[in-house]
C-alpha cells in the first residue's frame, strides 16, 4: 500500500483545532459598538508588476462601519486630487490605474492606512511599496579568454540588479545548459567557476542569462570565447574519465579558494531566514569540499548540501546557529580551510501579542506587548494612531513600559491601542481595542447544534458566547450532574468543551450555561458518535498484463447511519470510468488493460465527518520491443559477434534473447533457431557452419512473451571446409536372401560445409581377411549384390565435399538378406494341463539352419471346440513367442478357457521368414468355474415383492450343475444376516416377498459346476421413490440390412437414466454394447446383414432392471436392391399407356364406321406405325446416328 492517508490528515486537523481553541479570544458579536480592527492588509514589502494597475489591500471591521484614510511617505494621501486612484467602497483598498497614462514608478513610497469609527482608530502597517525592474544587460565587448589547460578560471555574470534580483544560469548557443559537476559549478553570485580547465573546456558560447520573474523575461549576456592552451595537440577521441588529459602530462596544482578569498570571512543572517555558505576551490586533481562547525556539529535536521558540497544551506536559522564554521578543500597534493563566522541578528518577534480587552464599566484590565529582537526592540505605544505620549495623563490608565494597566475604566474610553516594537533590522506593528460594554450574556452560536464525532477521536463541542462583564461558562451533561471539566473533558475559556476521546457513552445533549452579574444564558449541543469509515479491503500492488483485466479491491465499513461515497483517483486526479472501466461498491475493474492505465490508483471513501483512503500502482506488462541496430563485428571463419540494442522491456524483465538465423542455399526464407543467451547480454559471438550465407535476427523474450523479431541483419558469409560430421544411422541389412542395403542418414544441409558432398562407404566380410570394397555415391543407400545368406560384414563411411574428407566412422556390423529357415522344431507336446494353462516342451532348431538372426519360436494355437454340447467357439488362430537357445526348451502357456480343445503347432522365426510347421498337437482343458450369469434383471411385480431373472453365463467353463443365490438386508451402510438359496440348472429367476415396501436387499448370484462357484454378480434393490417400480417392456425391433430400428417402453423420469443396448451375435456369441441417452426409438447402425442378434436393453445406472431378450435377423444385402415391377411409379405408368391405347382404338373404330382412311386393319398398322417409327421414312435423332465404330458424329446434324 502506499499508505491511509486519511488518517494522517484527520490527526493534523485535530491538532490545528486544539491550538486554535486554546489561542482562540473571546469575540465581540458585530451587532456591538466596537473599534475598528484591521482583518485584511497587503505585505510590509510590496513589489508590484508595472503592466498591471497597482492595487494595495485594506480592510477593516467595526460597528459603526469604520471610514478609511492614507498616508503617503509619513504624509496625508489626498486620493480624491489624484483621477487615478480610487479605493473601493466600504473597503480602504487602494486601486491605482494607469488606462490614461501615467508611470507606476511615480507612486512608489510607504504607504499606510487608517480606519476609525467613533470609538477609535487602527492602524495597517507601513507598506514600501515598489515597482519591479528589469534592466537590460550593458552592452559590452568580451575578449576572448585565454588559459592554460589544468589553471583555475572564473568567468563572470554580474546581472544587471532587478527588482527582485533575476535568476541566473548558463548556456550555451544552442539553449542547452552547461553541464555543470564537481569540477564545473555555477556560485551563488551568478558566476561560473572552473576548479581546473580541461582541453574540451573550449567553447565560443559560454552566456550567462538572466530571468526576472515579475516580466517572465530571459536576458542573455553576451557569450564568452574560452580557449584553452595545451602543450601538446588535444584529440577529442582520447578523452575519457580515467585520462581527462588524454594522456598528455598537465601540472597538478594545490587546492586554493576561488571564493571566498583569504582564510576567513564573516556572515550575518536574519532568524527564520536562510543561511547560505559557499567554498569554491580550485586545485588539480579537482578539490572535494568538506564543512564542520567549530565546537559543536551541524543541525543535521536543517542542514543541506548543495552544488556539489561547494553550498552549505541552513533553512529557519536560529540563534544556536551562530559560530564559526569551517569548510576545507583537499586533494591528494593537500588541503587548506577557510572560516566564516556567522552572526544571527533578528527582527522584532512576538513573545506575548497584545490582544482585544473588553471590559466592564469599573473593571480593571492590561495591555502586554513583548518582542524580543536582536538587537533589542524599543516598544512605542499609540493610541488611535498618535504616539500616547500626545494623550494628556489619564489616572486610569498606567503605561509601564511594555504594558498598559487599565483599572475602574468607564463607559465612553474606549480606543485603539498600537503596539510598535522595531529595531535596525525590521519592525511590528499590532492592533488591540479597548472596549468599555456593559452588557448581559448571550450565546452566539447556533441552538440546539448536532455534532457528529468519529468514536476515539478528539472532538470539541463549541459555545460562543459573550457578555460584560465576562460570563462565567459551565457544561453540563442530559441537564444533570456538576460541571464537566478534568478528566475526558477540558473547559477553554472561549466557551469550547473538549472530549479527548469520544465513546459510545459520551452520546447525549450537553448544555452550556454562561452567568454574571448581568443574567444568565444557556445552549445545548447534541453529541452523536459515529462508527469509523476504514478501508477493511485494501487494493494491492498488481502487475497486469496488456490486455488482461485486472481489479483492485476497496470494501469499506462504515457506521450504518452514515451515507458513504467512494471515489477513485489516478495520480491524484479523479479517475473518468468511461465506457470501459467498471466501478462497484468494493472494488474498481479494468478490462483490457493498456499502458495508460499505469499509475496509482487511491480509492477514497468519505462519509459526512470522516474519511479513508488507500493507494495501490497498477504496472502494465507486455512483450518486449523488438531488439534494434543489429551489428555484425569481429568476424572469423566459424564465428562472429553479433551486437544489438534491447527494445523497451515494457515493465518485465527480459530473461532471454532468441538468436535466428536464415540461409539463402537450401532453405531460403525459412527462420531457424541459433541460440539463445540470458536477457542481460546484448553482444555474443555466434559460433557457425562453413560454407553458409548467414543472416540474423534477434527475438527478446520475458514472463510476458516473445517480443516481433528484430530487422534482419548484415548477411555474413562463411567459408568452406571439409565435413566434419560423420553420416548417422549406418548399418547393414538385406531386403533378398542375396543382398545387403548399406543405409545412413544424409548429413544436414548445415554439415555440408561446402559443394559436390559424397560419401564412401567401405565393406568387407566380418573376420575374412578380405580387402574393403568401396564405392562413392550421392545417395543415402548403396546394395551389394550376390552375398551369402546372413552373414556378417564390417561396414564403415566417409563424407566428403570439394574441401577434403571428412571423419571416417566407427566399424559396424551389418548383416545380408535371410532366408527361410529349413528346419522345423519336433516333438512338441504338453504336460500338466490345467483348466487355464499349460506347460509345452519341444526340441530346437540348429541355430545354422534359422538362415538369419534368430527371433523366437512362435508358438500357434486356437480353441477348436467347447466340451460343454452345443457351445458355438470362435477359432481365431493366436500365438505367442518364446525366446530359447536351450536344447529341449519349454514354456508356460496361459489364459486358456476352461473345459475347451485346443491344438496347437510351432515354428521357428528368423526377422522375415517362418519355417515349416511342426507336428500338431491337441489337448482338452480341465473343467473351471463359470463366468457370471448373464443379463440379470430386477423388476417388481406386484408392491411387495421383488423378482430377479437371469441369463446362462457366457462362458460356463464346464457342466452347470446349478447356480447360487445369496441376499442380505441394506439398512443404510450395514447389511442384515444372510440368506442362501442353491437353484437347478434350468432355474433362472427368483421370487422374494419383501416385508415392506421400503425394504432394500443386495444380491450376490453366481453359476456352479463340479469345481465350484464362479465369479458373482452383485446388485442392489434401488430406492423407489413412488408406488411404482422403474421397468422396461415392450422392445420391439424392425431390422433392416445393415441397421435396425429399435423402440421399448419404460417408466424411468425423464433424464434420470442411461440406456444400455446389447447386442448378441448368434453365430459366435460376440456382445456389441450401444449406450444412448435419448429416448427411444433409435436407430443402430454398422449390423452384420442376414445375421441373427439377441437383443436386451437395460438402465446403465441399474444394470438389474432390463428388458426381455428379443431375438430378431437381418436382411440379406441384396434385399435392399429396388423391384421395378413393384414400385408404385412403374404400374401407374403402365396404367396410363393402356389408357392411351384404348382410347384410340376407340377414335379408330369411330373413323372405320364413318368410312375413314383405315381400312380393315389398317387401324391397327397405323396405330404401330404411330408407335414404332421406321428409319426408311423418319429421320434419326443425333443420338440414333452412329459411325461404324459406335461412337456418335454431332457435327453432321
Amino acid at each position: 500500500m502506499l499508505g491511509q492517508v486519511g488518517h494522517a490528515a484527520l490527526a493534523l486537523m485535530s491538532l490545528l483545532l486544539l491550538l486554535w481553541h486554546e489561542a482562540a479570544p473571546i469575540e465581540v458579536p458585530q451587532d456591538l459598538k466596537q473599534p475598528p480592527t484591521i482583518i485584511k492588509q497587503s505585505v510590509k514589502d510590496y513589489i508590484v508588476d508595472p503592466r498591471d494597475n497597482i492595487i494595495i489591500e485594506c480592510e477593516a471591521k467595526g460597528n459603526p462601519v469604520p471610514t478609511f484614510s492614507w498616508r503617503r511617505n509619513g504624509k496625508f494621501f489626498n486620493i480624491g486630487k489624484d483621477p487615478r486612484v480610487t479605493m473601493r467602497k466600504r473597503s480602504g483598498t487602494l486601486e491605482i490605474g494607469f488606462r490614461s497614462g501615467g508611470r507606476p514608478e511615480d507612486y512608489e513610497g510607504e504607504y499606510q492606512c487608517f480606519a476609525s469609527n467613533d470609538f477609535g482608530g487602527a492602524l495597517s502597517n507601513k507598506i514600501l511599496l515598489r515597482v519591479s525592474k528589469a534592466p537590460l544587460w550593458p552592452k559590452e565587448v568580451l575578449e576572448p579568454v585565454s588559459v592554460t589547460e589544468g589553471s583555475p578560471l572564473v568567468l563572470p555574470c554580474n546581472p544587471p540588479p532587478g527588482l527582485p534580483p533575476p535568476f541566473t544560469f548558463w548556456m550555451d548557443s544552442g539553449m542547452s545548459p552547461i553541464p555543470q559537476d564537481k569540477r564545473v559549478s555555477m556560485g551563488l553570485n551568478g558566476d561560473l567557476y572552473f576548479s581546473n580547465v580541461l582541453a574540451r573546456d573550449a567553447h565560443t558560447d559560454y552566456s550567462c542569462n538572466a530571468r526576472f520573474l515579475f516580466t517572465h523575461t530571459i536576458q542573455q549576456k553576451n557569450p564568452f570565447t574560452l580557449k584553452v592552451q595545451t602543450k601538446e595537440p588535444f584529440n577529442d577521441t582520447s578523452y575519457n574519465a580515467t585520462e581527462p588529459y588524454g594522456g598528455r602530462k598537465v601540472a597538478e596544482s594545490t587546492p586554493t579558494f576561488l571564493s571566498p578569498s583569504g582564510t576567513e570571512s564573516s556572515k550575518m543572517v536574519l532568524r527564520d531566514e536562510q543561511l547560505l555558505l559557499e567554498c569554491i576551490a580550485a586545485g588539480l586533481p579537482t578539490p572535494t569540499i568538506k564543512w564542520f562547525k567549530k565546537g559543536g556539529d551541524l543541525p543535521g535536521r536543517k542542514v543541506k548540501f548543495e552544488n556539489y558540497n561547494k553550498t552549505l544551506k541552513i533553512i529557519n536559522v536560529s540563534e544556536e546557529d551562530a559560530g564559526e564554521y569551517v569548510c576545507m578543500a583537499n586533494n591528494h597534493l593537500g588541503s587548506i580551510r577557510h572560516s566564516i563566522f556567522v552572526q544571527i541578528k533578528a527582527a522584532p518577534y512576538w513573545l506575548d501579542k497584545p490582544s482585544d480587552l473588553v471590559l466592564a464599566p469599573d473593571e480593571n484590565g492590561r495591555l502586554v506587548c513583548r518582542a524580543n529582537g536582536n538587537p533589542k526592540p524599543n516598544i512605542q505605544w499609540l493610541i488611535n494612531g498618535h504616539p500616547i505620549e500626545g494623550y494628556p495623563p489619564n489616572p486610569n490608565r498606567q503605561v509601564l513600559g511594555d504594558t498598559i494597566i487599565f483599572r475602574s475604566v468607564q463607559i465612553g474610553s474606549s480606543a485603539v491601542y498600537q503596539c510598535n516594537a522595531s529595531n535596525q533590522h525590521g519592525y511590528l506593528l499590532a492592533n488591540a481595542f479597548v472596549s468599555v460594554l456593559d452588557m448581559p450574556p448571550r450565546m452566539l452560536g447556533p441552538k440546539n447544534q448536532l455534532i457528529k464525532v468519529i468514536e476515539n477521536n478528539r472532538t470539541f463541542l463549541d459555545c460562543p458566547f459573550f457578555g460584560s462583564p465576562l460570563p462565567d461558562l459551565r457544561w453540563f451533561k442530559n441537564g444533570q450532574g456538576s460541571g464537566l471539566d478534568g478528566g475526558q473533558y477540558r473547559a477553554y475559556i472561549n466557551g469550547t468543551l473538549e472530549i479527548k476521546r469520544a465513546r459510545a457513552e459520551d452520546e447525549g445533549t450537553y448544555t452550556c450555561v454562561a452567568n454574571s452579574i448581568l443574567g444568565t444564558a444557556e445552549n445545548q449541543v447534541r453529541l452523536e458518535v459515529k462508527e469509523p469509515t476504514r478501508i477493511v479491503r485494501l487494493p494491492e500492488h498488481q502487475s497486469a498484463v496488456r490486455g488482461s483485466t485486472t481489479r483492485f479491491d476497496c470494501k469499506v465499513k462504515s457506521d450504518p447511519s452514515l451515507t458513504v461515497t467512494v471515489a477513485w483517483m489516478k495520480d491524484d486526479k479523479p479517475l473518468y470510468l468511461g465506457w470501459r472501466l467498471r466501478k462497484d461498491e468494493e472494488s474498481l475493474t479494468i478490462p483490457n488493460v493498456n499502458e495508460g492505465d499505469e499509475g496509482t490508483y487511491t480509492c477514497t471513501v468519505k462519509s459526512e465527518i470522516d474519511q479513508d483512503s488507500a493507494s495501490a500502482r497498477l504496472t502494465v506488462l507486455d512483450r518486449p520491443d523488438a531488439p534494434m541496430d543489429l551489428d555484425l563485428s569481429d568476424p572469423a571463419a566459424r564465428s562472429v559477434r553479433l551486437t544489438w540494442i534491447p527494445g523497451n522491456d515494457h515493465r518485465s524483465p527480459i530473461t532471454e534473447f532468441l538468436v535466428q538465423f536464415e540461409e539463402d542455399r537450401w532453405e531460403p526464407g525459412r527462420w531457424q533457431k541459433l541460440s539463445s543467451y540470458p536477457g542481460d547480454l546484448n553482444s555474443v559471438i555466434l559460433q557457425l557452419a562453413p560454407f553458409v550465407n548467414y543472416q540474423f535476427r534477434v527475438i527478446a523474450i520475458n514472463s510476458v512473451g516473445q517480443s516481433p523479431p528484430s530487422g534482419p541483419s548484415p548477411r555474413y558469409k562463411t567459408s568452406g571446409a571439409a565435413p566434419d560430421a560423420i553420416p548417422r544411422g549406418l548399418r547393414g541389412s538385406g531386403s533378398k536372401k542375396d543382398n545387403m542395403e548399406i543405409t545412413w542418414e544424409p548429413l544436414l544441409d548445415l554439415e555440408r560445409n561446402g559443394p559436390n558432398l559424397h560419401y564412401s562407404i567401405w565393406w568387407r566380410r566380418k573376420d575374412s581377411g578380405e580387402e574393403w570394397s568401396n564405392v562413392t555415391t550421392v545417395g543415402s543407400k548403396h546394395v551389394v549384390h550376390n552375398t551369402e545368406t546372413y552373414v556378417p560384414y564390417e561396414i564403415k563411411i566417409q563424407a566428403r565435399n570439394e574441401f577434403g574428407s571428412g571423419p571416417e566412422s566407427n566399424v559396424v556390423i551389418g548383416y545380408s538378406g535371410e532366408d527361410k529357415p529349413s528346419d522345423a522344431p519336433t516333438d512338441l507336446r504338453v504336460s500338466k494341463v490345467d483348466s487355464t494353462k499349460v506347460n509345452i516342451h519341444w526340441k530346437s532348431v540348429n541355430p545354422n539352419t534359422v538362415r538369419g538372426e534368430f527371433k523366437e519360436y512362435r508358438l500357434y494355437y486356437w480353441r477348436e471346440s467347447s466340451q460343454v454340447p452345443g457351445l458355438i467357439v470362435n477359432k481365431e488362430k493366436k500365438t505367442k513367442g518364446f525366446y530359447s537357445t536351450m536344447a529341449e526348451p519349454s514354456g508356460i502357456l496361459s489364459d486358456l478357457v476352461p473345459y475347451s480343445k485346443y491344438k496347437m503347432f510351432m515354428v521357428v522365426a528368423n526377422n522375415h521368414f517362418e519355417s515349416s510347421p511342426s507336428n500338431t498337437v491337441e489337448f482338452n482343458t480341465k473343467e473351471g468355474v463359470p463366468d457370471a450369469p448373464r443379463a440379470v434383471r430386477m423388476h417388481s411385480k406386484s408392491l411387495d415383492t421383488i423378482s430377479l431373472e437371469w441369463e446362462k453365463p457366457l462362458e460356463p467353463n464346464g457342466i452347470l450343475i446349478g447356480y447360487q443365490l445369496k441376499y442380505q438386508r441394506v439398512n443404510g451402510s450395514r447389511l442384515g444376516r444372510p440368506h442362501l438359496e442353491t437353484f437347478l440348472p434350468n432355474v433362472t429367476e427368483f421370487t422374494l416377498r419383501l416385508p415392506d415396501r421400503s425394504t432394500r436387499y443386495k444380491f450376490f448370484l453366481s453359476a456352479m459346476t463340479q469345481v465350484g462357484a464362479g465369479e458373482v454378480y452383485a446388485e442392489e434393490t434401488p430406492h423407489f421413490t413412488n408406488e411404482v417400480a422403474p421397468g422396461i417392456w415392450d422392445l420391439t425391433v424392425v431390422p433392416n440390412s445393415d441397421y435396425a430400428n429399435v423402440s421399448w417402453s419404460h417408466n424411468f423420469p425423464a433424464g434420470s437414466s442411461e440406456f444400455v443396448l446389447e447386442f448378441t451375435l448368434d453365430s459366435d456369441k460376440t456382445v456389441k454394447v450401444v449406450s444412448v441417452k435419448q429416448q427411444p426409438p433409435i436407430t443402430v447402425a454398422d449390423l452384420i446383414a442376414g445375421a441373427t442378434y439377441h437383443l436386451r436393453v437395460y438402465s446403465h445406472e441399474l444394470n438389474s432392471i432390463s428388458s426381455n431378450s428379443v431375438t430378431f435377423k437381418t436382411k440379406p444385402a441384396y434385399i435392399d436392391h429396388v423391384d421395378i415391377a413393384t414400385q408404385g411409379w412403374f404400374i401407374g405408368l403402365m396404367c396410363a399407356i393402356a389408357l392411351i391405347i384404348l382410347i384410340l382404338l376407340i377414335v379408330c373404330f369411330i373413323k372405320r364406321s364413318r368410312g375413314g382412311k383405315y381400312p380393315g386393319g389398317g387401324c391397327v398398322t397405323g396405330f404401330a406405325k404411330y408407335l414404332v417409327r421406321d428409319k426408311k421414312d423418319l429421320p434419326l435423332d443425333p443420338v440414333d446416328q452412329k459411325d461404324p465404330d459406335g461412337s456418335f458424329d454431332y457435327q453432321s446434324q
